[in-house]
């Protein structure tokens, strides 16, 4: 199989643009990481300068214990929706990196299956049953491709709603937890 200079420069191109929107998905990514951890540093910093302060203030120490229980059920809170953000970030770019790689395959079969056809033009007779085996083979190539990246999709499916009912549940416990605490 031979590629002439249009194709070889369309395939080069498509890897060229396929690469450059990998890099894209990866330092969007990673702009959000960065941003979302500089913003939870700087709240975490005002946070403890603000509780410090407060605690100079109480002259009773039971006082104080009941302040620092509550301010550690809104760290664990605050940690819990801090992680519940990072994993969004870090699911979304899953997404991302899945579509491009799902669009990078179904270009390379388009490709291939045009190279096999413009090949069977030329064929010499008689071989109409093999190029029909390499065709049948690609289909069942992409097919699988296709089943691979809807078992994966779902697979991601089920992590998903399984992190944000484990994130809800520790929220729940840690807000159930201070209640108990507050009453004891």
């Amino acid at each position: 199989m031979s590629y002439n200079n249009e194709q070889l420069n369309k395939l080069s191109l498509t890897g060229l643009e396929s690469t450059l929107r990998f890099a894209q998905i990866a330092l969007d990514s990673t702009e959000r990481l960065v941003k979302l951890q500089l913003e939870a540093s700087k709240q975490s910093l005002e946070d403890h300068t603000k509780a410090a302060r407060q605690l100079t203030e109480f002259k009773d120490s039971q006082e104080a214990i009941n302040h620092l229980n509550k301010l550690a059920t809104q760290s664990i809170d605050k940690l819990v929706n801090h992680s519940r953000d990072l994993y969004e970030v870090v699911s979304g770019t899953q997404s991302e990196l899945s579509k491009l790689v799902e669009e990078s395959v179904g270009l390379f079969n388009k490709s291939l299956i045009s190279s096999i056809e413009s090949v069977a033009k030329s064929a010499p007779a008689g071989s109409d049953a093999t190029l029909n085996a390499v065709k049948t083979s690609v289909a069942a190539a992409a097919a699988a491709v296709n089943t691979f990246s809807k078992a994966a999709q779902q697979v991601a499916e089920f992590t998903d709603s399984s992190v944000k009912a484990a994130t809800s549940a520790t929220a729940d416990a840690v807000k159930n937890s201070s209640k108990r605490g507050a009453t004891v």
